[in-house]
């Protein structure tokens, strides 16, 4: 995932409200198709200048995707503006008991993407760092399926993910692997420092070198009848469960 100055395009209403909220300064141009009729978006639209124009179903198919639900919004936005290089967000960060952070281990599925970026959102979560390798990068279907979140929340660009962790855990962090198998019960675990939640490839999971890294291999009981969830529901379970013990990072 390279900062290419690429147009990007966004789609659906609550997108394009997230980042108008969040992020005006990267949309350059919004595509409304002719039955949207709302003059307070249309009003701030124009009151940040950015160009509106209307469009048909022809066009939108050919930008989005035939079957795409884009909900008469497009929007073309430079998404790499979107993204924090590693040295300069921890730069900033000033890590307590109160912070945790995800890294993401090379995922593929853009759907999982998003609603990891969703569930860090939701429960408090400080950044989510993301390989610039091997990794789905963050698109307007990663947008979408992040319900507008990943512009709440700090998206971190890493080059190495190995070096990322053992840097964090230099400044404190315990690195918690999420793994099937893993001997540490979620349930059990006291989330006593600044956490980094390392969670895997939806297939192959954490890589070895990564997993070597990591302090505690986590694991999500589960009913026997389910052998596993995937990547986004373990994520979610896990950062919920960290949320519960660490009130104040909701507030």
């Amino acid at each position: 995932m390279k900062r290419e100055h690429n147009k990007t395009y966004i789609y659906g209403k609550h997108a394009l409200d997230e980042a108008i909220g969040n992020k005006p300064d990267i949309i350059r141009k919004v595509f409304l198709s002719s039955d949207i009729a709302d003059t307070k978006l249309r009003n701030t639209l124009k009151g940040l200048n950015i160009p509106v124009a209307t469009i048909k179903s022809k066009e939108a198919a050919r930008m989005v995707g035939r079957d795409t639900p884009y909900q008469g919004v497009i929007a073309i936005v430079d998404l790499w503006r979107n993204l924090i290089d590693f040295s300069e967000f921890i730069a900033e960060l000033k890590p307590s008991n109160d912070t945790a952070l995800v890294i993401l281990d090379e995922l593929t599925d853009p759907q999982n993407v998003g609603a990891i970026i969703r569930s860090a959102a939701a429960f408090g979560i400080s950044g989510v760092l993301i390989p610039s390798h091997n990794q789905a990068p963050i698109t307007g279907a990663v947008v979408k399926a992040s319900a507008g979140m990943a512009f709440r929340i700090p998206l971190v660009l890493m080059g190495n993910i190995n070096y990322s962790i053992s840097h964090l855990k230099e400044m404190g962090f315990k690195a918690y692997g999420l793994v099937m198998d893993g001997t540490h019960n979620l349930h059990k675990e006291t989330f006593d420092a600044p956490a980094l939640f390392v969670i895997g490839n939806e297939g192959s999971g954490i890589r070895e070198k990564t997993l070597e890294l990591c302090d505690v291999p986590l694991r999500v009981p589960m009913n026997p009848r389910c052998e596993s969830l995937n990547a986004a529901a373990s994520a979610a379970v896990v950062l919920y469960q960290w949320s519960a013990e660490h009130s104040r990072a909701l507030k």
